[in-house]
């Protein structure tokens, strides 16, 4: 009988210790486990085989002032959120405008900076302010805020893309219209592509955060806290002066 409580315990504590290996405990975890989409010039692309940008920056010196360790996992843009909801990410930096549907989901940190929706047009094209959208292909990358302010343009048909590279693609193409999309990679595409052009008009104007687990407030105060130190001390200026240059 001893023998047999003995093989029973010891079968009891593997499976406790595989159930434990199953959840990612944060709490005593050193590492912070940011999820990003890296193509999305200049917050976060690959240059050889490293995640850099300028959310990359942010999230290495947040990990720092933590005393964390910073690991990056790439994946879909549309599956961010998602990552960070189901504990997979802590973190979720990807150029994250904070929006009333996301905040079903996650929480968010205070801002970090402001950027604009824009729209990519060929250089002769008719297109020249925003209304002008009106009845035109409009490209757009799945689950950016592109995507979600496309549908209320009348009579437009969108066309969705998982990359917002293959978005321009096709706009060179002549697949389709026009691009909608952020001014820092609008600013990348055009440069990289003869013949395309940024409409002078914004299409929008967003605050750009980093997402976190609603049930981690902890978290979420600790980033809000070395955030305002960054912006005090200059760095976090310094950091987007870096990858954008003033015009």
């Amino acid at each position: 009988m001893k023998k047999k409580s003995f093989v029973l315990a010891a079968v009891m504590v593997a499976v406790l210790a595989l159930t434990g290996c199953g959840k990612k405990d944060s709490s005593s975890d050193d590492t912070l486990v940011m999820a990003t989409n890296a193509e999305f010039p200049p917050y976060e692309y690959y240059e050889g085989q490293d995640i850099v940008g300028i959310d990359v920056e942010i999230a290495q010196a947040i990990a720092d002032e933590l005393g964390m360790t910073l690991k990056i996992e790439d994946t879909a843009f549309d599956s961010v959120i998602t990552s960070v909801q189901t504990g997979k990410a802590d973190i979720g930096v990807a150029g994250l405008t904070v929006r009333a549907d996301r905040l079903e989901n996650v929480d968010f940190t205070d801002s970090y900076t402001t950027a604009a929706q824009v729209i990519i047009i060929k250089e002769d094209s008719d297109i020249l302010i925003p209304d002008d959208l009106e009845g035109k292909k409009i490209g757009v990358q799945l689950g950016t805020t592109g995507d979600i302010y496309a549908d209320d343009i009348s009579d437009a048909t969108v066309e969705r893309y998982n990359k917002g590279f293959e978005a321009v693609q096709s706009l060179t193409q002549g697949k389709i219209d026009a691009v909608i999309i952020d001014r820092e990679p609008a600013k990348v595409f055009v440069s990289e592509n003869e013949g395309l052009k940024i409409v002078d008009e914004e299409f929008t104007l967003e605050d750009y955060a980093i997402a976190v687990a609603k049930d981690n407030t902890e978290l979420k105060d600790k980033i809000n806290q070395v955030l305002s130190e960054l912006k005090d001390s200059g760095k976090l200026q310094e950091i987007i002066d870096k990858y954008i240059v003033a015009e």
